[in-house]
């Protein structure tokens, strides 16, 4: 039987840009959507599928952040504490290897929230996944039906889930939401110290060991003011407050 993930990490070190200028005065995962902070959304999306250690890796305004989950007593929480040097995304997970303990970990990219449909997309993530056949499992989600996002999407998926990247000059029907289960031995053969996730998935691709799962529901990328407010109306509807 595979090994289910009980560890998460949120990255949460961005220095959030694009987001200006609600990330003037506070780091991207502190800005709130339908009344809680994307971190918050973050981590209660962890604990509903049943994560019981939540890693979160910091850089800009890191006190913030770490004064914020001072107040969560409801999960385990572990401070990467990345002030000194921005590692990106890769870099902060070869950094936390020794939290993972050598099992499956999901990450999860703090400016994505989604409205669930019929479950737990983690839930489902986590029964999906098969250590003899996966170094990660991706979560993607249709683009047709999302809110923040305008690209051409990220990936093809078999009929299988086996995933291979976008062509130039093509458009796909599915982005990366910034959801994924991962697997250490994948993450220890990089050498950098900084680097993207995007050089593990070339490495998975290319041994046919990188799978997707479909997100059931309407995901958001709150990567804008303009998508933050976009999300929020429609959330509304629904009187989503988490």
């Amino acid at each position: 039987m595979a090994m289910k993930p009980t560890r998460g990490m949120v990255l949460a070190a961005g220095l959030g840009t694009r987001m200006r200028p609600l990330t003037n005065d506070r780091p991207k995962s502190l800005i709130v959507v339908a009344g809680r902070t994307l971190l918050d959304h973050a981590i209660d999306r962890f604990k509903d599928a049943g994560i019981t250690t939540v890693i979160v890796n910091v850089h800009y305004k890191g006190q913030m952040v770490i004064d914020h989950l001072k107040k969560r007593t409801d999960v385990e929480i572990i401070i990467q504490d990345e002030r000194d040097k921005l590692l990106d995304t890769g870099g902060a997970l070869k950094k936390a290897l020794p939290l993972f303990k050598g099992e499956p970990v999901f990450t999860y990219n703090s400016d994505s929230i989604w409205l669930e449909s019929l479950g737990s997309n983690l839930t489902r993530m986590a029964q999906r996944w098969e250590d003899a056949e996966m170094d990660c499992l991706m979560l993607m989600a249709p683009t047709f039906n999302s809110i923040g996002y305008d690209g051409r999407g990220d990936f093809t998926m078999d009929t299988v889930g086996r995933l291979s990247r976008r062509q130039p000059q093509r458009v796909t029907p599915f982005a990366w939401p910034g959801v994924q289960i991962i697997h250490p031995r994948l993450i220890e053969r990089a050498t950098d110290e900084v680097f993207s996730t995007n050089r593990l998935w070339d490495i998975a691709i290319e041994e046919g060991r990188l799978f997707g799962i479909r997100l059931d529901g309407k995901w958001m990328h709150i990567g804008t003011p303009d998508a933050k407010d976009e999300a929020d109306a429609f959330l509304d509807v629904y009187h989503v407050e988490r």
